[in-house]
């Protein structure tokens, strides 16, 4: 029998395991082409690594489910994206030059990353998706 701590974490990992093949359908439907997913290291992972126009694309997916409706702008509710704080940047700009030279990837190869949100509607099976481009890692 499971804890409803561990149901919650069980379900917090299926929603993001969901979440990151939403976001790769929807990339791949804006003729993103797809290299790799869930690229590990011990100090961090990059969800999805995807390539357009001869830029590689670090993607960071962040999921969150709901009921009803997509909250609206302004109005009070969880945002996957507020999770984009300083210490994962600070993980992401690890796991990028980890990524970069494990795979020997030229240092005059042009690179972005990408947040894209996905909100996951648990009564309609559906979900909304949003992208911020271009990140900026300070």
């Amino acid at each position: 029998m499971y804890h409803r701590d561990e149901m919650a974490q069980y379900q917090h990992i299926a929603i993001g395991q969901l979440g990151e093949k939403i976001a790769q359908k929807y990339l791949e439907n804006r003729k993103f082409r797809f290299i790799e997913r869930n690229f590990r290291k011990k100090w961090g992972e990059l969800d999805i690594v995807m390539q357009k126009d001869d830029v590689l694309h670090f993607i960071e997916v962040k999921a969150g489910s709901f009921h009803d409706s997509v909250p609206k702008d302004g109005e009070e509710s969880y945002r996957p994206e507020d999770h984009m704080h300083f210490h994962k940047k600070t993980r992401m700009k690890r796991i990028i030059q980890s990524y970069l030279l494990e795979k020997q990837i030229s240092p005059q190869q042009e690179w972005t990353i990408d947040l894209v949100v996905v909100h996951i509607n648990i009564d309609t099976k559906k979900a909304h998706v949003h992208i911020l481009e271009n990140i900026i890692l300070d």
